[in-house]
């Protein structure tokens, strides 16, 4: 089961799943998808750090993002820390920082 991933990328495919290592920033002044910083990706909300309720909302804002609901977004670790990684199943787009042609899932054909 081969990943998608040039090794230092903040995302890699899981077959039809979107796996994303997020670097949170809780209590921001707005909800926003950042830049990369190493093999993270940067993403600020507005909800304080307080028992996982920034992480909540992260998954809440950023689902619309993935055109996925927030049920599809699996916190794998890190629901109480600013490192995490998220399971996007079968997410149908993606924010521009996954830059352009992204979107196509891995078929087993190259």
């Amino acid at each position: 089961m081969p990943n998608r991933s040039s090794g230092d990328a903040f995302f890699t495919w899981d077959g039809d799943t979107l796996v994303v290592n997020i670097l949170g920033k809780p209590s921001a002044g707005i909800d926003a998808i950042g830049k990369p910083k190493g093999r993270q990706l940067k993403v600020s909300v507005t909800a304080a750090p307080v028992r996982g309720k920034a992480t909540d909302h992260m998954v809440k804002f950023l689902a619309p993002h993935f055109g996925v609901t927030p049920a599809d977004i699996e916190v794998v670790f890190g629901r109480m820390n600013v490192n995490k990684q998220l399971r996007i199943k079968a997410p149908t787009k993606l924010p521009a920082v996954f830059g352009t042609g992204q979107l196509q899932l891995p078929s087993g054909k190259d």
